[in-house]
């Protein structure tokens, strides 16, 4: 699932922030992935392996408005 993901693209997580989002912007691609969250503006960086078990679905940029 995390081969294709892009910059700008949000990745829904399966659990909240303490903010209350689930939603979370790419910022950075790498061995690390850089997110944002969209509630507060916190930064994180977390590695690919752990972002796959955490991740619930992927938003492509292409298809947000």
């Amino acid at each position: 699932m995390l081969e294709h993901l892009k910059f700008g693209d949000v990745v829904r997580l399966r659990k909240t922030h303490p903010c209350g989002f689930f939603e979370w912007e790419v910022v950075r691609v790498g061995s690390d992935i850089k997110l944002r969250c969209l509630g507060c503006d916190r930064r994180i960086m977390l590695p690919r392996s752990i972002l796959g078990k955490r991740a619930k679905s992927i938003i492509p940029r292409d298809t947000l408005v």
